[in-house]
């Protein structure tokens, strides 16, 4: 030992530098290993914390919550790491699954750049805003009423280069995936956004070539899909719609009245074929002034393709579907049938 201590005194002094460098670095790396990287091992694979975070939640919140969740050992050290690799800003919303504990440069990894869990919203042909709206306040957990404020301000509503004062009738029926923490805005816009996509180019041009602007074919989709039990009629429905258009026939349209009473949807009364509105089409020919609901695409398909036939009557039948007459004798035999299987089942139960 004594000898070693002598030669070391020998060496020259650039190495004693760097010698007392490496041990320095040495010292400063230590700790630093410890809260980038500590633990080393990997956790047990049935431990895993489900963690959840909104949009706008601050890197010393979400700090907080891995400590809370047993994810990392310090919320101070793990937004310590978050400075030392500059990735505050870079924390994402949604949910994760992260197994614990783990070091605080795999619990940045996750939460940065590793995968999420997305949930699944379907949303269903023929609702209106306010009815998705609830769907994604049940599903995300967001506020329905922003929702149906961006979908009925006419400044939002022109962003998206579609000439409509809002957007129902524009927020696509599909099945979509979200992250958790997702905002209002970034939802409909995603719905809209999914309308121009799948719809936009073939209802502008076919819209033109028929001489309808898009938003009455968009109108049109809207009635045919509430009034379709099954999605084989609605060119047929389509068809009766277009040939009252064009021989300037009323609609008479339920689906319509049902959109503007205020304990709907129920069976109607004559009374409420009275109610004095532009959407009431017993009282008024034409479209109403906007969609009633937001259509599929089968349904604006229809509207666009409708196919010739002289049907300006339909009733339902008792299987679930339409009963389609050309002239108005025979539509009420269709009714008669009807009201005698009705007063069958009636009577039976």
């Amino acid at each position: 030992m004594v000898v070693q201590v002598a030669l070391l005194f020998r060496m020259p002094f650039k190495y004693l530098i760097l010698i007392g460098l490496a041990f320095v670095l040495f010292l400063v790396a230590l700790p630093l290993s410890y809260l980038l990287y500590w633990p080393l091992a990997q956790p047990p694979s049935h431990q895993v914390a489900d963690i959840r975070i909104r949009f706008g939640t601050s890197a010393d919140s979400i700090a907080i919550l891995l400590e809370e969740a047993g994810i990392v050992r310090s919320a101070s050290q793990f937004r310590r790491a978050l400075q030392i690799f500059n990735q505050r800003q870079n924390l994402r919303a949604g949910r994760f699954r992260v197994p614990y504990p783990v070091s605080n440069f795999k619990a940045i990894q996750a939460l940065t750049s590793g995968p999420q869990i997305l949930t699944k919203v379907t949303v269903p042909e023929g609702l209106t805003v306010r009815k998705i709206a609830r769907i994604f306040k049940n599903e995300l957990g967001v506020d329905s009423l922003k929702i149906v404020q961006l979908a009925t301000d006419a400044d939002f509503a022109g962003r998206f280069n579609i000439q409509v004062k809002n957007l129902e009738g524009y927020l696509l029926p599909e099945t979509y995936l979200f992250p958790y923490g997702i905002t209002e805005k970034q939802i409909v816009t995603q719905l809209v956004g999914q309308f121009k996509k799948t719809v936009w180019d073939t209802l502008l041009q076919r819209s033109q070539e028929m001489g309808f602007t898009t938003h009455e074919i968009v109108t049109l989709a809207a009635i045919i899909q509430a009034e379709a039990k099954k999605s084989d009629e609605m060119p047929v429905i389509a068809s009766v719609y277009h040939n009252r258009l064009r021989l300037g026939i009323p609609l008479q349209a339920d689906p319509t009245i049902q959109y503007i009473i205020a304990d709907g949807p129920r069976r109607l009364l004559y009374r409420d074929l009275e109610i004095e509105s532009p959407y009431n089409t017993y009282r008024h020919k034409g479209l109403p002034p906007g969609p009633i609901n937001n259509p599929g695409w089968q349904a604006i398909r229809a509207a666009l393709y409708p196919p010739a036939t002289d049907y300006l009557f339909f009733v339902a039948d008792t299987r679930g579907g339409h009963t389609f007459s050309a002239d108005y004798r025979r539509h009420v035999n269709a009714k008669k049938v009807l009201d005698r299987e009705r007063n069958r089942v009636y009577r039976k139960n």
